[in-house]
């Protein structure tokens, strides 16, 4: 099921005889526990008066700091704490597709037992970057907008960055409907419990859902489970990957994996940082992230989508996400006011890799609109109070006319996404709106002439 080397790992790190501890004293979110020396990261499991998994998070000079996976309603001092696993794993293989299971890798749906799985490390080593090839082939995702103007390659890394309730989930299943990767791995990480249910039948669908893996941690699970989803997802995309496979990794958010981060880092005594963040925080942010990408099996396109806060130059893990991703699209709440969907800045949006995995055209195209929609929006203030008198500046003019065909292009309801994404077809389309634009500045050259 895994690779060779993964199984002797794991092997190595399995226990061959029970160690066990006991509950010295329950502090906040975290058990102390006397009698047990094992590794940090470590799973064991609590006989108090049900048996609850957790996992060993710190030290404290002899005592081990075990927080729990679930509640800690009816742990009691003295209950025997026993080692589990010294690696952590989780099960992962075909069987998975189109499946929704928790963080641990248990079946949340009224399917079948998973059956034809095997474990795999839920932390494996970084892989070699030498072992990344070039990002040089475009991902079609059926988003026209996307497509278009922030083109994807496979095994990119890009941030959706967005306010809240204004539109990112529905984009997200847009993308995993639309996209031309062979497998989805879908996160949904510190979500409300209401929402999961919606993205599965509403934005995924059946047809997405076919061929999906969904993992769930909702907000009101433990934040171990929470940042444990992410690791798992990402795992059950490095499986599929290994089989030489295409896939997209949707993470909805990775703003709340952190804040589960910053959880755990705050229950074992670590010190706030920036904002409250642990420095644990902005640690283990690139060790996931840098999971991703290409390899010489296969690739992990990651979409992670990130909450921003407020000001967005004043938050933590924006800043910290965008050094790390190959870019980003940038959802705008004033758009998504004017029903204008997707709602995405497409100024304030970069695709890191969008030069090498399109051609020239597309990309002379691509400039052309963006020029014009930053003519744009310098003049549509003046547009508003009637203020602008046409013909006083060429490039608003411009912008003006061939504002119709563009917002045409970019804007694209959910029912609008098609059966097969096709990424030359989108391009065809840029290509119609820059022969358009071409054909209104020569007509304009000619008024001018006369």
């Amino acid at each position: 099921m895994t690779c060779m080397a993964d199984q002797l790992e794991i092997l190595a790190q399995t226990p061959l005889v029970q160690i066990q501890g006991q509950v010295l004293e329950v502090r906040g979110l975290s058990c102390r526990v006397g009698g047990l020396s094992v590794p940090i990261g470590s799973m064991v499991r609590i006989e108090a008066t049900s048996s609850l998994l957790g996992e060993v998070v710190g030290f404290d000079r002899n005592e081990v700091m075990v927080m729990p996976f679930g509640t800690m309603a009816g742990i009691r001092s003295g209950d025997a704490v026993i080692l589990e696993q010294l690696t952590q794993t989780v099960a992962v293989g075909d069987a998975l597709l189109g499946r929704v299971i928790n963080a641990l890798g248990q079946p949340l749906d009224e399917g079948d037992a998973l059956v034809g799985v095997g474990p795999r490390p839920l932390n494996p080593r970084p892989v070699d970057a030498l072992d990344r090839p070039l990002i040089d082939e475009a991902l079609a995702t059926g988003v026209r907008a996307v497509d278009s103007m922030i083109s994807l390659g496979r095994g990119q890394r890009i941030g959706i960055f967005a306010p809240p309730g204004v539109g990112k989930s529905t984009l997200l299943g847009m993308m995993a409907r639309g996209t031309t990767a062979d497998v989805n791995v879908v996160a949904l990480v510190g979500e409300r419990g209401r929402e999961v249910r919606d993205f599965i039948e509403n934005q995924l669908g059946a047809e997405g859902l076919a061929r999906s893996v969904v993992v769930v941690a909702t907000g009101d699970e433990s934040p171990l489970l929470r940042i444990r989803a992410a690791q798992t997802a990402t795992t059950v995309a490095e499986y599929f990957r290994d089989q030489g496979k295409d896939v997209l990794l949707i993470m909805d958010s990775l703003t709340r994996f952190c804040q589960a981060q910053r959880q755990v880092g705050l229950a074992t005594g670590e010190p706030p940082a920036t904002k409250g963040y642990t420095p644990s925080v902005f640690s283990m942010l690139p060790i996931l992230l840098e999971r991703s990408g290409r390899t010489t099996r296969g690739s992990i396109t990651g979409l992670y989508a990130v909450l921003v806060e407020g000001d967005e130059l004043e938050d933590p893990i924006s800043e910290a996400a965008r050094g790390v991703l190959d870019g980003h699209i940038a959802l705008n709440r004033d758009l998504a006011h004017r029903n204008y969907w997707p709602a995405i800045d497409i100024l304030t949006s970069v695709s890191r890799v969008a030069n090498d995995v399109i051609d020239a055209q597309h990309s002379a195209d691509a400039a052309q609109v963006r020029r014009l929609l930053a003519a744009y929006r310098d003049v549509e203030d003046l547009l508003n109070i009637g203020a602008y008198a046409g013909g006083s500046n060429e490039d608003f003019d411009l912008a003006i006319a061939c504002k119709p065909a563009i917002d045409q292009l970019l804007m694209q309801g959910r029912s609008e996404m098609p059966s097969v994404s096709d990424f030359s077809k989108t391009a065809k389309q840029l290509q119609a709106v820059g022969l358009l634009i071409n054909q209104q500045r020569q007509k304009k050259t000619r008024r001018g002439g006369r």
